[in-house]
């Protein structure tokens, strides 16, 4: 017999025991038939695992970028409110908007992902 270790954080074993004990099953149980059904599916396990590696770079991104945005409508408003002209708001406006569909892109494509199947 093997038994192999995994390590998880509180909200992700609390999820992993409320599931087992949902299908009636041991948490280790639970665990070893999940595995083993994944490895049993591999095309459909990578696909899985591939989309929400691609989702979470995605998520990485759009911080970053309205991080930028912020510090750049900051500037925009410090020099408004000195009274000059910032002639690239419009420019900044414009990244605003895009980000924006970015994020409403994100967010279809992870309810389309995470939304049960069967």
């Amino acid at each position: 017999m093997h038994q192999p270790s995994c390590r998880m954080n509180d909200d992700e074993f609390q999820l992993l025991t409320h599931a087992a004990a949902a299908c009636r099953m041991t948490t280790a149980g639970f665990l070893a038939h999940s595995a083993l059904k994944a490895a049993r599916d591999l095309e459909h396990t990578e696909a899985e695992i591939a989309t929400h590696r691609e989702l979470v770079r995605e998520l990485f991104a759009l911080r970053r970028a309205l991080g930028q945005i912020g510090n750049n409508l900051n500037q925009v408003a410090t020099v408004l409110n000195s009274g000059a002209d910032a002639p690239h708001a419009k420019a900044v406006l414009d990244a605003v908007q895009r980000t924006a569909e970015r994020v409403d892109d994100f967010t279809q494509r992870y309810v389309e992902t995470e939304a049960p199947t069967g």
